[in-house]
C-alpha cells in the first residue's frame, strides 16, 4: 500500500515560512502542525528566501533555475549523441588509413 504524499498550497506554504520568519513557531513545530518533516519546511523557507514572491510557483509552472537545468540537459544529451557519431565516423575512417 503506498501513501499518497501530502500537497500544500502555495499560501499555505507561505503562511508556514511567515510563521517561522516572524518567530511565532519553530521549524519543528511548523511541521508538526502541517504533518511534515521540519526539513521540508525548511526547505519552504529557504525558497522563500532565495526567491521571494517568485517562490512555490505551483503545479506546471517551473522557475527559471528549472527551465535552465532542463535546458542544460538537452544540450548534454545531444552534444553527447554528436560525439558519439563523431568517435565512430573517426573509427571508420581510421580503418581506410591503414
Amino acid at each position: 500500500m503506498t501513501r499518497q504524499r501530502k500537497k500544500f498550497t502555495r499560501q499555505q506554504k507561505q503562511d508556514a515560512v511567515r510563521q517561522i520568519e516572524n518567530g511565532e513557531k519553530t521549524l519543528s513545530e511548523v511541521g508538526r502542525e502541517m504533518g511534515v518533516a521540519a526539513s521540508t519546511v525548511s526547505v519552504w523557507r529557504k525558497e522563500w528566501q532565495e526567491l521571494g514572491s517568485k517562490a512555490f510557483p505551483g503545479k506546471g509552472q517551473s522557475n527559471s533555475k528549472d527551465q535552465e537545468l532542463a535546458r542544460l540537459r538537452r544540450e548534454n544529451a545531444s552534444l553527447k549523441e554528436d560525439n558519439e557519431i563523431l568517435k565512430k565516423a573517426a573509427a571508420y575512417f581510421a580503418k581506410d588509413v591503414r
